[in-house]
């Protein structure tokens, strides 16, 4: 009862407890802002791969192409794990928005039913977005005239302050608008030769895209995957594609699913596209995090660098903890005299400090819990606020991929610190308790 009581009187006269636990409460917040954004960064960039490609992706070699795809296809979503599949045909070009605005894009030849049920194609689709059915080519004003979708990137810049979209204009300028397509392969002659081929293709933007990610939006066109096969591979007598995106089925692990569509694409490799065996091994099927799995180990690195950084700067903490906690040992040596001749024994002495310093180290990582998932969860508020007071734009979409900075806290990040910031109390108020201890009642009483 007397150690309570001690406990309760130290609390309520020493406001320089109030430091420490503020001390604590700043390290663990800035901790677990840090983390969270890294994390929530991380997260970000693997989803928007598996949002923009699926699950995972077949890749013919270079200068192959995938023919038959529509039987693959099939094939595939008669298996376990793979719940809808769709072909792309990729290529480069130059997009001729008006005189003197010339963009180079990446072009996607796409099924745009097929992509709906493999990636969500129709959430990215300013106009469609918004109305029932399907995603369609169709171009209202120019019945059946072939249609295309155009990343809102490619047609206009976003505010430099704000770095949105003016969505509404670029739409009431841009939708329904003729504009070409320059692109080119390269084909084989008759005496083995391989030559340049351009090609045009003229089409109206059907609808805008918009992801939120800054290299699809700023890059990306769409066009029919039959338009465009006709524009680069007339010769081609049947359907080709040179990649294969694949959602599977809920449950399926990728890693798993992956096994078994490369014996299935072996399968049919050799039996209906006659491919030897090198070919089929150059064939690229991977996972999507697999093909962003560089990038976000770079990512991580970043992440563990800055965590211990400012480990390192709240260790601070701990000194903070230890100088506070040895102050109050030397100026309460008389209630410490008191209680050891009351009978206390040098282990309850010891406990009282320690569970003052755990009781410093609880508050304050409960506050800082609190304070970094405000920050967290604000954190595009906060970056708007210093904008406008101080003009700085901290987040850019074109240097940071996603239009808004991910605001997800990361809670195990969150429980690791808290914890941490807990014991390093108490490690700070091991050493005053351990001299706290040693306090010889009959000493310090005789000058009282």
């Amino acid at each position: 009862m007397l150690k309570l009581f001690l406990w309760l009187k130290y609390v309520r006269r020493r406001r320089i407890i109030l430091l420490s636990v503020v001390a604590v409460a700043m390290s663990v917040s800035l901790l677990i802002a840090v983390a969270s954004l890294f994390t929530g960064f991380i997260a970000a960039f693997e989803r928007s791969a598996v949002e923009a490609i699926g699950d995972i992706i077949i890749r013919a070699p270079e200068g192959l192409m995938i023919e038959k795809y529509p039987a693959f296809i099939d094939r595939l979503e008669h298996s376990e794990v793979v719940e809808a599949a769709t072909a792309s045909l990729s290529a480069q070009g130059l997009l001729h928005i008006r005189a003197g605005n010339v963009r180079p894009v990446a072009i996607w030849g796409i099924e745009p039913q097929r992509r709906e049920r493999v990636v969500g194609l129709k959430r990215n689709l300013i106009r469609q977005g918004k109305r029932a059915g399907e995603p369609s080519f169709a171009v209202a004003e120019a019945p059946g005239a072939t249609g295309g979708f155009v990343g809102i990137g490619v047609l206009t810049k976003p505010d430099e302050q704000t770095d949105q979209y003016d969505q509404e204009a670029v739409c009431k300028e841009m939708m329904d608008k003729p504009v070409s397509l320059t692109t080119g392969t390269m084909e084989l002659s008759a005496d083995g030769q391989r030559n340049a081929r351009r090609a045009a293709i003229p089409f109206r933007i059907a609808d805008i895209m918009f992801t939120g990610v800054y290299q699809f939006d700023s890059s990306f066109v769409c066009l029919p995957i039959e338009t465009l096969q006709k524009a680069l591979y007339k010769n081609e007598k049947g359907p080709v594609a040179t990649i294969i995106n694949v959602k599977l089925r809920p449950g399926v692990t990728a890693e798993f699913a992956a096994g078994q569509i490369r014996e299935l694409w072996r399968v049919f490799a050799t039996q209906e596209l006659n491919w030897g065996p090198m070919a089929i091994d150059l064939t690229n099927i991977k996972t999507a995090r697999e093909m962003q799995k560089i990038y976000v180990a770079e990512f991580e690195k970043q992440k563990y660098v800055l965590e211990v950084i400012f480990s390192v700067i709240s260790f601070s903490v701990v000194v903070l903890v230890f100088c506070i906690f040895h102050m109050m040992v030397r100026l309460k040596q008389k209630d410490i005299a008191i209680l050891k001749s009351c009978g206390a024994a040098n282990s309850s002495v010891i406990g009282l400090f320690l569970a003052f310093g755990i009781s410093v180290g609880v508050a304050g990582s409960g506050l800082g819990a609190v304070f970094g998932y405000v920050i967290t969860r604000n954190i595009n508020e906060i970056e708007a606020w210093i904008r406008i007071v101080s003009g700085l734009k901290l987040w850019r979409s074109s240097v940071y991929m996603f239009s808004r900075i991910p605001n997800q806290v990361d809670w195990n990040s969150a429980l690791l610190f808290g914890t941490l910031a807990m014991a390093a109390a108490a490690v700070g108020a091991l050493v005053p308790a351990l001299a706290a201890a040693r306090t010889r009642p009959v000493e310090v009483l005789r000058h009282e």
